[in-house]
């Protein structure tokens, strides 16, 4: 049966869809060289609103949505050109309507704005990273705003599922929860509205994030019920604030505790820093094994490469399961995560 993208597609007498480059089988460098600028059109369209409104609509009229959302019309034209070279949208002169790529690639967008946006200058300079005399001092930048953004939406398809199945399990009653690495704080904002009166905590290296977080709780009407603290997660230090916490989550950065010497220090820290949490929720994607290079599922060629260009270790899900008992917690459920491959949930008590 086709998609309902294809049958759009064929109904519009002006498009050839034999022809359409993405079904040619030119393949090689071409393909690779389109994809790359693709992927950054994906994140641009995202961001300015027009990937929701092809996925609310099916198509969009180019000029006026430009007019609406005061952007430059040579420059979208030319994002949108580079979505249809990769299938994502197919487009007459000034109408862009869904392509064979575009529901598939919309589940996925906020990997691209993670890889192009978030991690932009990282894989940019990777020619300099590479080179043992370059790798001192902060010798890698990436836009934690941006990354912040973008785990939020990763955070709604991938982990959430299983985190509510979480929260719903739990044997206690928790007035106050503190996120370690909360980026722009989606994850208080969702307990928050779930769990009326209760107080969070959000704790983040970032302070470019942090604001953002403020921002988006003042916005919800939720500022007087959250504090945000600039610190960092793996080497934390009692506050009379965390006292009050019963519960803790962690999402997307427990790998960068590691290494393991330093995984079990920092995960005992946080016994002492949170003396009454009952429990920690700790969600991360993990170093993949036994996948060839050409079969990665999309984020992970990614993820893996971004951590080793800036030296951050990425454990396995056996490194993972065999660090708590030393650290001083009991693992009592895993939760598996469909994507991005080698996701869990841990529940520790």
């Amino acid at each position: 049966m086709e998609s309902r993208a294809i049958t759009m597609l064929r109904s519009m007498p002006e498009v050839d869809l034999e022809a359409a480059p993405w079904q040619d089988g030119r393949g090689g460098a071409a393909n690779i060289f389109n994809s790359a600028v693709a992927a950054y059109a994906i994140a641009t369209a995202w961001e300015v609103g027009a990937l929701d409104e092809l996925n609310d609509r099916g198509r969009l009229s180019v000029s006026d949505f430009c007019a609406a959302h005061d952007l430059h019309l040579t420059s979208a034209r030319a994002m949108f050109a580079a979505l249809a070279a990769a299938g994502v949208v197919g487009r007459t002169e000034d109408t862009v309507f869904v392509g064979p790529e575009f529901a598939d690639v919309y589940r996925n967008k906020a990997f691209f704005h993670w890889l192009t946006v978030g991690c932009g200058e990282l894989f940019s300079n990777m020619p300099r990273i590479v080179r043992n005399e370059n790798r001192s001092g902060e010798f890698y930048q990436r836009d934690g705003a941006a990354i912040a953004f973008a785990c939020r939406e990763i955070n709604l398809r991938s982990f959430d599922p299983v985190f509510w199945q979480a929260m719903e399990s739990l044997d206690f009653d928790f007035a106050t929860v503190a996120d370690l690495g909360c980026g722009s704080g989606g994850r208080l904002t969702q307990i928050a509205h779930r769990f009326p009166g209760t107080r969070g905590i959000g704790i983040d290296i970032c302070p470019d994030a942090l604001r953002d977080a403020a921002m988006s709780a003042s916005a919800a009407g939720l500022g007087g019920r959250f504090s945000f603290i600039e610190a960092d997660a793996r080497n934390l230090e009692h506050d009379d604030r965390f006292d009050e916490v019963e519960l803790l989550t962690c999402f997307m950065m427990g790998h960068d505790f590691w290494p393991r010497e330093h995984c079990v220090e920092s995960l005992r820290r946080l016994r002492k820093a949170f003396p009454n949490a009952r429990r920690l929720l700790l969600g991360d994607t993990a170093r993949t094994r036994d996948i060839a290079d050409a079969d990665k599922p999309v984020f992970t060629l990614g993820f893996e490469t971004a951590h080793d260009l800036m030296g951050v270790y990425l454990p396995t899900l056996t490194e993972w399961d065999e660090v708590f008992a030393e650290s001083g917690w009991r693992c009592v459920a895993v939760r598996r995560v469909d994507v991005p491959a080698d996701s869990v949930l841990y529940e520790l008590v």
